[in-house]
């Protein structure tokens, strides 16, 4: 046989070998499929960018990234991308918190006044409270001047002094009002209780059993590789997003992490590596409005569904446990997209093979000033909390009390939608022709609100 024709057949075979090699990989799951027919339509009007994991017992189904992590040089999202995870920090808060518990440092019931004596009302308020949104602390994220302070470096203790005098929203334990005051108090507890910074717990009580290298508090001067940057809309127009020291949300907000640290953090809590199955019980366990320790616990259709969300500026994430099922869907995004939220639940429905419906994009029109001038006015949505509407330059905005002000667009003449969060308003007119109120449609809830000025 000649040289030419041995080369040949080599060369045939090697081909064979590598065509066999990459079949599988070029053939996508269903699974794949359609969470890609799902999310590219979004990706390409700049609606969502992240990464997504899967896993089923115990195995990783899925993991991957869609859109760019850096749009200045184009780098595209993928599994070890870092992302801010916001609320979703909370969760190795309260684990931490349950962990100085077991060893005697702490107790759940303790008193606020137990680590800051001179608190107001801190002997009425436990950790317990704090944990579970029901203390009462307003939520200092919510104050107005809180957007021109939240890019200045502060001290626990100086940020809590922002929320320290102010009168309680109500009495403790009444009622559930979601507060990241009080995992800013958490964190100074766990400070006090074992003389160690935050971080320093959370690195050495956590990250580093579970090997979560690609886990952290974010550190914006750090250089650290494949970390995503934040965006967000203005308009539909993406842009930077606003700028905040992460020495301001600590334990309520200040981790970056990855889908497969997540992952990770997912496979432990089904054991007893960081806690007893006592205290993993407490954490779980809802108390007002299914809220435990860091966690939303729900039944959906009758099973045990355990997770939470999280927002920063320029991220959106989501991680959701279907413990009866064995099986975690984490979401993690780097744009502040009001879209995001349905994206990450048609996600779910997706990995538990339910059916799924594409995500409604909402197109804004024009509307007569006249009708948005009817539009203007204050709404009680109840007692103590308006939503406050106002056409400023043509253009209309709503600020609820205590929150920022944010701009509202036109779907038609009478439905409204925010694109900053996934909210929209539907406004309704009396007998008479004249707005007599408004419905509020977000998280699943319609709420009405009487026009009272």
């Amino acid at each position: 046989m000649s040289r030419k024709i041995v080369l040949a057949l080599v060369a045939l075979m090697a081909a064979a070998i590598l065509s066999c090699q990459a079949g599988p990989t070029e053939v996508k799951s269903d699974l794949e499929q359609k969470l890609d027919e799902l999310l590219n339509p979004l990706v390409e009007m700049n609606l969502f960018s992240g990464s997504l994991l899967v896993a089923k017992g115990g195995e990783v189904v899925l993991a991957k990234g869609y859109g760019l992590a850096n749009r200045e040089h184009g780098v595209p999202c993928s599994p070890e991308t870092k992302y801010r995870l916001g609320s979703v920090t909370k969760q190795f808060t309260a684990t931490l918190i349950m962990q100085l518990q077991e060893e005697g440092k702490l107790s759940v019931e303790d008193k606020l006044t137990d680590y800051i004596p001179d608190y107001p009302d801190g002997d009425k308020i436990t950790i317990h409270h704090l944990l579970t949104h029901t203390s009462g602390v307003p939520n200092f994220t919510g104050f107005p001047e809180y957007v021109k302070t939240m890019m200045i470096p502060a001290t626990l203790e100086e940020i809590i002094e922002r929320f320290k005098h102010k009168p309680l929203d109500f009495e403790p334990g009444e009622k559930f009002s979601y507060s990241n005051s009080g995992y800013l108090l958490l964190s100074y507890i766990l400070e006090k209780a074992s003389g160690e910074s935050y971080e320093e717990l959370l690195r050495e009580r956590i990250l580093e059993p579970l090997e979560m290298e690609a886990t952290g508090y974010d550190h914006h001067e750090t250089i650290l590789p494949h970390r995503a940057t934040g965006y967000a809309l203005e308009r539909m127009e993406v842009r930077n997003s606003a700028y905040i020291d992460m020495s301001i949300p600590s334990g309520a907000g200040a981790m970056y992490s990855t889908v497969g640290d997540l992952f990770k953090w997912d496979r432990a809590l089904y054991t007893e590596t960081l806690l007893t199955q006592g205290s993993l019980e407490k954490m779980f366990t809802p108390f007002k409005s299914d809220y435990g320790y860091g966690w939303d616990i729900r039944e959906v259709d009758g099973k045990k569904v355990i997770s939470h969300g999280g927002g920063v500026n320029g991220f959106l994430t989501k991680i959701t446990r279907f413990v009866d099922d064995d099986m975690l869907v984490v979401v993690l995004c780097n744009i502040e997209s009001p879209y995001i939220a349905e994206a990450a639940n048609q996600i779910s429905a997706v990995a538990q093979g339910k059916e799924y419906e594409p995500v409604k994009v909402r197109t804004p029109v024009d509307v007569d000033a006249a009708v948005l001038d009817e539009y203007a006015g204050e709404y009680q949505l109840n007692p103590g909390f308006i939503l406050t509407l106002t056409v400023e330059d043509g253009r209309f905005y709503t600020q609820a009390t205590g929150q920022p002000k944010l701009e509202v667009f036109a779907e038609s003449e009478s439905e409204f939608f925010l694109m900053e969060v996934d909210a929209q308003i539907t406004f309704v007119r009396g007998d008479d022709g004249s707005v007599s109120h408004l419905i509020l449609h977000q998280g699943g809830r319609d709420q009405e609100a009487v026009k009272i000025k």
